[in-house]
């Protein structure tokens, strides 16, 4: 039943108890509680239509970074305090429009890299630029060829154009296909990858790139992180690569620990 019929036979039985009550100062007491039920029900009503439009607003945001490669972290939120979880959502929807403005603006500096025939993407929740490992190096060597070492000065000169990439941390990583290598200098695809990696490492921060040596580092995947299929030849070739990861910014770890598919 209604609460507000079940309210006025309760105003009226102690306004009739009461002495010298008029039936003006009943209507005006009943119009009073009216009022405030209606201001009551009208702020519920407001504050559950903002809840919403900002619930969507996030939803919006989060499938947009998803889309474009970040691994987004679901917010919840138990809803018992309204104003709270309004709150909530807003300051989520301003992180997220930094971060995702942030990596926009991050892939369209990047962009003219794609000019070179590299590919940028979103891979484990970072940017990666990746480079072909058979145009950076013969089968089995870590020697860069001519070719590898004029595509990564073409890199270096588009890092170092730009302050806001050349002072961003950067890792090179290096990665096989599944094919074993016994022994040899390298001993197996782990040694391979890192020495790759660092010869790649070297050249970008030695005479070659000049980029700035406390910004960069390496390391070796081997065989664990491939692109594509290495039960095919193409897929082999994919996966022979090295990867100019760019490391996130504390601030861009959102669960961008996790910005902007797979």
């Amino acid at each position: 039943m209604n609460q507000r019929l079940l309210v006025i036979p309760l105003l009226l039985a102690s306004f009739a108890l009461g002495c010298g009550h008029s039936e003006a100062e009943w209507r005006a007491q009943l119009a009073k509680y009216n009022e405030l039920q209606d201001s009551s029900e009208a702020k519920k009503a407001e504050l559950e239509k903002q809840l919403a439009e900002a619930k969507q607003h996030v939803a919006d945001l989060e499938k947009q970074l998803q889309d474009a490669g970040a691994d987004v972290k679901k917010m919840s939120s138990t809803l018992e305090d309204q104003e709270k979880a309004l709150a909530e959502y807003k300051a989520r929807a301003k992180q997220l429009e930094a971060i995702k403005a942030r990596f926009d603006l991050l892939r369209k500096k990047l962009d003219e890299l794609t000019k070179l025939g590299l590919a940028v993407s979103i891979r484990r929740n970072r940017m990666v630029i990746s480079l072909p490992g058979d145009v950076l190096f013969d089968t089995g060597k870590v020697e860069l060829k001519k070719e590898g070492e004029d595509i990564l000065k073409k890199v270096a000169q588009v890092v170092k154009a730009d302050k806001s990439l050349v002072d961003r941390d950067y890792q090179v990583a290096g990665h096989t296909d599944n094919q074993p290598l016994n022994g040899g200098p390298y001993q197996d695809n782990w040694g391979l990858s890192l020495m790759r990696a660092r010869s790649v490492l070297l050249f970008l921060v030695g005479k070659g790139g000049a980029l700035p040596r406390s910004h960069w580092s390496a390391a070796g995947f081997a065989d664990t992180d491939p692109v594509a299929n290495n039960g095919t030849k193409d897929g082999q070739q994919k996966n022979r690569r090295c990867d100019l990861i760019v490391v996130p910014d504390v601030d861009e770890m959102i669960d961008l620990t996790k910005l902007t598919k797979e």
